[in-house]
């Protein structure tokens, strides 16, 4: 029987099993990148994460719509209400059109998510495809009293959305006096009836970039406004999950709440999650500290930190490593751990098709049977408890154990019953792949060191050759032919087949 599924609610600060508002349908919204440049380990981490989720729930069999929105708008550089949108400064200093920083950027963004094998989502919406959704909601809040109009921007109206709603602050952990008694000398800050309001329509100012027209004036959406307004156009006013990175949870998600219990009276959101940071080794990971890699980097070998590449496999595998919660700290050292962990899980994946059971016989060896049993069962366990991918891999290699004990035969064939081996041939897969989304690119790995290795033959056999070492060449190229490798010379060099 497979585990009820509990989720870490931020909201709430514990686990609760997770029942969705209308199942098998779940409703699953996760913020996207800000695409003003190149998507940097930490967002990478975050998609990977809710990635997992998504696989999770479809394995379990509930049809979910994910939707992860694409920012190309309103999000300024303090992540506030002040300073310039970090996509129109981008294009500003590039002298190039703001759409043309967002599609370079989103291309980007897309092939990353391939290399690390992310799962599309169902909808992928960006915030200037739903200008009119925000209005919309814009004008419902300054409806419902809890927004107001200054010089051609619109402010949410804090301090008295929490004289009805007090749970503000509530997932941030944010005391909401703190924030009102707030005093900082701010842009706009006149235009505010209290410091901890915030923008959700503003004004452009002449030099801006990016503007539309608005009941309220010619300007822009508020950062935290287009997630309220596209979640609630494709997931409803009220839907299941919510996800980010941790530092989202103020002031971005905490606004989203208010801006849709402003516009629409309900909560919108069932469970928040969200993930932690990455670190690399030790300190945080930033571009002020210099220490920042970005994925591309680590791949190629190109960075100050890392002694060789990584593929992209062997770093999702070491970051399921970790539990999502908790804080991830990148090293040369682990990394290589993590190559190793990874080739070995692979290994297994490969030599499970090749094992042959004897037919429908009982187990010759019960307690065997019986650890495998266990392993399957707490491949569920461990994913149902708020998805530990730590526990489910050290599953996973004691199966991959069990895997290659029967392929050398250190287990005999029928040491399992048929029941328990039928189903170690379909869950062991299901997981590696399906599940934590890990492809074998091994494969490929393995082709290069062989085309490395016939380079490297080939030119001792013609070094061999150009001295006249008739006996030396025709030993290689009889030894190769031995192994179906057939060695052909002409006019324009050596060329090699293998029949």
């Amino acid at each position: 029987m497979k585990s009820q599924l509990t989720i870490f609610n931020t909201f709430s600060r514990q686990k609760e099993v997770f029942e969705p508002l209308n199942p098998p349908f779940v409703g699953m919204y996760v913020c996207g990148p800000t695409v003003y440049s190149d998507v940097h380990l930490g967002n990478c981490r975050t998609f990977i994460t809710f990635d997992l989720v998504y696989r999770y729930l479809l394995h379990l069999g509930y049809r979910v719509r994910y939707v992860r929105n694409i920012t190309d708008v309103g999000h300024l550089e303090s992540d506030a209400d002040e300073g310039e949108d970090k996509i129109g400064k981008k294009a500003r200093l590039e002298q190039v059109e703001p759409m043309e920083i967002v599609q370079r950027y989103t291309n980007g963004f897309r092939q990353v998510m391939q290399q690390f094998n992310v799962l599309p989502p169902s909808i992928e919406p960006t915030a200037t495809g739903h200008l009119m959704e925000q209005i919309e909601m814009v004008q419902k809040i300054l409806d419902n009293g809890l927004a107001y109009e200054k010089n051609g921007s619109v402010y949410f109206d804090v301090a008295k959305f929490v004289q009805q709603y007090p749970h503000y602050g509530k997932l941030s952990g944010k005391v909401v006096d703190d924030l009102l008694q707030e005093t900082r000398d701010l842009k706009r800050q006149d235009e505010k009836n209290n410091p901890a309001d915030f923008a959700i329509w503003m004004k452009a100012s002449p030099e801006h970039l990016m503007r539309w027209k608005s009941p309220w004036s010619v300007g822009f959406p508020g950062w935290h406004l287009e997630c309220s307004a596209m979640s609630t156009k494709y997931l409803g006013e009220q839907f299941d999950l919510h996800g980010g990175g941790m530092d989202l949870q103020f002031p971005h998600h905490e606004n989203e709440i208010a801006q849709n219990v402003g516009c629409c009276g309900v909560a919108p959101v069932r469970y928040w999650m969200h993930g932690n940071m990455l670190t690399i080794t030790g300190q945080k990971m930033s571009k002020s500290l210099g220490n920042s890699i970005l994925p591309h980097e680590l791949f190629s070998g190109e960075n100050k930190f890392m002694s060789q590449p990584y593929s992209p496999m062997t770093v999702r595998f070491f970051m399921l490593q970790t539990h999502y919660r908790s804080t991830l700290d990148f090293s040369d050292a682990a990394l290589l751990a993590a190559e190793k962990g990874y080739k070995r899980l692979m290994n297994a994946l490969q030599l499970l098709p090749e094992l042959q059971h004897p037919g429908n016989t009982p187990p010759q060896m019960p307690d065997e049977d019986a650890a495998v049993q266990a392993a399957c069962n707490a491949l569920y366990d461990h994913m149902s408890d708020d998805f530990n991918t730590a526990m489910v891999l050290a599953d996973l290699f004691e199966l991959s154990g069990k895997i290659n004990a029967l392929y050398n035969k250190q287990l005999p064939p029928d040491a399992l019953g048929l029941e328990t081996f039928n189903r170690l041939q379909s869950v062991f897969p299901a997981f590696v792949q399906d599940v934590l989304g890990l492809a074998d690119d091994t494969a490929a790995a393995n082709n290069q060191l062989s085309d490395g290795l016939m380079s490297l033959i080939l030119d001792i056999r013609a070094e061999a050759r150009a001295k006249k070492d008739w006996p030396t060449s025709d030993l290689i190229r009889n030894r190769l032919n031995s192994l179906h490798v057939v060695v052909k010379d002409g006019k324009d060099g050596t060329t090699w087949t293998v029949e």
